[in-house]
């Protein structure tokens, strides 16, 4: 076990394999001590500050219910409830923030506020998503994949659709936990070069693998998880219409999950575009665990929350 007290979650990259071992070792005994009735608190008055840019279900949900379980409270605080909006710096934000709280999570659109965030906070600070990645999904994704196959090393994850701030964290972490990540992406659509050049550095050290190909059948055949996302990010709406278009055939749907082998467990991050990522016959059937992975968005970062703060 790591000691992760104090430390940043910015990105996964920053993170070694036994630092996310840790995490997800913690979560799984937290999760089987929930269910056994016994729920420790070592976040008694301990405060988290969650900073929202961009909306979220799981994100403001899991970690507001996160602290609350362990003892401590969580404060929301959205663009109208700070001075950014007004003119305030980050660094000004995070030097007052952290001399209130003893902790901070921020989900918004650019890396570099949650890397300013963190170069100035005296507390440690928690990426909840930025447009380039999401490590907390992707923590709650390896936890996830840890019960249903009792091991990381040696999978296979496809993710089929846009090569987003979810593939970038996925292809990351599991390259670290020796995994096969391919990203099946349209044409134009794969993971940025920096991503793919850092995952496979990651992959090289630990036994993992990183593909990037446009070619569906070779993409998701014989893979032991099938993944996606929206299309559309928030932010993007304007390419909507063309984003629809062009993903049209990347659509996991049955004859997808077909040519990937019958079991072959499905994943998605939510919330999903029913007829659009996804079929309802996919989200709703035997190969999906899509709601044990949101479940694990709360127990992954209780385990983190506790570790780092």
């Amino acid at each position: 076990m790591k000691n992760l007290k104090g430390k940043h979650l910015v990105w996964l990259h920053d993170w070694s394999k036994e630092e996310i071992e840790t995490v997800l070792d913690t979560a799984l005994k937290m999760k089987s001590d929930f269910y056994a009735g016994i729920q420790p608190r070592p976040l008694a008055g301990k405060t988290l500050a969650m900073i929202f840019s961009k909306p979220s279900t799981r994100t403001r949900v899991s970690f507001e219910v996160a602290m609350t379980q362990l003892g401590g409270h969580a404060i929301y605080l959205g663009m109208n409830d700070l001075q950014i909006g007004r003119g305030e710096t980050i660094a000004d934000t995070a030097r007052v923030i952290s001399r209130y709280c003893d902790g901070i999570m921020i989900r918004t659109f650019h890396q570099s506020d949650v890397e300013t965030l963190a170069k100035y906070s005296r507390v440690p600070v928690i990426n909840g998503l930025t447009d380039l990645v999401h490590p907390c999904q992707a923590l709650a994704d390896l936890m996830t994949l840890r019960e249903k196959f009792g091991r990381l090393s040696g999978l296979t994850l496809a993710y089929v659709g846009d090569g987003n701030n979810v593939c970038h964290s996925l292809m990351i972490g599991g390259a670290k936990m020796g995994m096969e990540i391919r990203a099946v992406t349209p044409p134009g659509y794969e993971p940025k070069p920096e991503i793919t050049r850092l995952s496979q550095e990651h992959a090289e050290k630990h036994g993992g693998k990183i593909v990037i190909t446009n070619d569906i059948d070779q993409g998701v055949k014989g893979a032991d998880v099938i993944y996606t996302d929206v299309w559309t990010s928030m932010g993007q709406e304007k390419e909507r219409e063309e984003r629809l278009k062009v993903m049209r055939p990347y659509q996991v749907n049955g004859a997808l999950m077909t040519k990937a082998g019958d079991k072959a467990l499905f994943m998605h991050c939510l919330p999903a575009h029913r007829g659009e990522e996804v079929t309802d016959e996919v989200a709703d059937g035997p190969q999906s665990i899509i709601f044990d992975q949101a479940e694990n968005r709360l127990h992954v970062q209780k385990a983190l929350l506790a570790l780092v703060m």
